[in-house]
């Protein structure tokens, strides 16, 4: 890609620049995962939600406000959008002393800004689907 960058129009030249390096992100998520680092997880989520943003383009206002004021919150360790774009969720990590915090804040926000309560569920991590 970097060789061959230059040579793409845009917006193809972003959209593609964002599947490389989410591609390069996915895989040291997994290695965060495996190690337990869950600090670099949530800084990788951070860091896919903005090319999402910027170089995919399928943000919207409201995903980005609340990507952005989980960002300030202590205890959130990363957000990102997720689903098709242009809507949809974002799936924040939150750690547990911090999600009464967190879910107070990301509601009054998106409420002040929007106009209407967002839809806020909680869940935690399990083991995921295995053959026994």
């Amino acid at each position: 890609l970097d060789r061959l960058c230059a040579q793409l129009p845009q917006p193809v030249r972003s959209r593609c620049r964002h599947v490389v390096r989410e591609n390069a992100r996915t895989l040291a998520a997994a290695d965060a995962l495996r190690l337990g680092n869950l600090e670099r997880f949530g800084k990788l989520m951070f860091e896919s939600h903005a090319s999402l943003r910027d170089d995919y383009q399928v943000s919207s206002a409201e995903l980005d406000v609340l990507v952005d004021t989980a960002a300030e919150i202590p205890g959130v360790l990363g957000a990102r959008m997720t689903g098709g774009g242009f809507g949809g969720c974002t799936v924040n990590l939150v750690r547990n002393d911090a999600l009464e915090t967190a879910s107070r804040r990301l509601s009054e926000t998106y409420s002040k800004r929007f106009g209407r309560e967002p839809n806020l569920f909680v869940t935690r991590a399990a083991g995921g689907a295995r053959e026994d």
